[in-house]
């Protein structure tokens, strides 16, 4: 056997590197990650099995998300609380808890109104009674889902489980219909009373501020 035929044999003994050939990524693609795994998710229907996990479970831990108002696409503070709020809830499944899941959305406030006034040019509040309370306030609601929208698909990028199919809206009428019940129930028991007290008020949007 010559020198030559020994040290190809000798070379092809040699355990070779199982990714030599494969160039390791020097930096980690987040989104690519985020997509793989939320892939895995939707093909396995995680979050289906974790809602219904302990759907028969006596035991019940009461959450009532506090809705975050849709009038952006959520921030980081946003993703922050949300990420909290999650952590919660899943803390309480693991441990048996039935829950509701359920994601909320505020619809009202000065936030919506005053950025509809911006997307239609107005400078005051009579700009709006020109244009029609009625057209402003669909304005107002057209707004308010085309953010909540978004916020779902950016809550559900960020990897938060909720029933997201029967998320709550402060503007709907069974919201409304319920809070004008209490009240007249408030109302009809002596609860309500008239007093004053001192608020801050905006002279441009002609409202309290709360």
């Amino acid at each position: 056997m010559t020198a030559a035929t020994k040290g190809k044999r000798a070379a092809a003994r040699q355990p070779k590197a199982p990714f030599a050939s494969v160039p390791a990524p020097n930096r980690v693609d987040y989104p690519l990650l985020e997509r793989d795994t939320q892939a895995l998710w939707d093909k396995r229907d995680t979050m289906g099995l974790y809602l219904s996990r302990n759907e028969r479970s006596p035991r019940r831990w009461s959450f009532l998300d506090g809705p975050i108002t849709s009038n952006n696409a959520m921030g980081v503070h946003h993703a922050w609380g949300r990420t909290y709020k999650d952590m919660f809830q899943r803390f309480n499944t693991m441990r048996g808890f039935r829950q509701r899941y359920q994601n909320g959305f505020d619809c009202q406030g000065l936030w919506v109104e005053v950025e509809v006034e911006k997307e239609l040019g107005f400078k005051n509040k009579r700009d709006i009674e020109a244009y029609g309370v009625a057209k402003f306030v669909e304005k107002c609601k057209a707004r308010v889902l085309t953010f909540a929208e978004r916020i779902t698909s950016q809550s559900v990028r960020l990897g938060q489980w909720e029933d997201w199919s029967n998320s709550y809206f402060t503007m709907s009428d069974e919201n409304n219909y319920t809070i004008w019940g209490f009240l007249k129930t408030c109302w009809e028991r002596g609860w309500i009373y008239h007093g004053e007290d001192s608020m801050p008020w905006c002279p441009r949007c002609a409202t309290g501020i709360s």
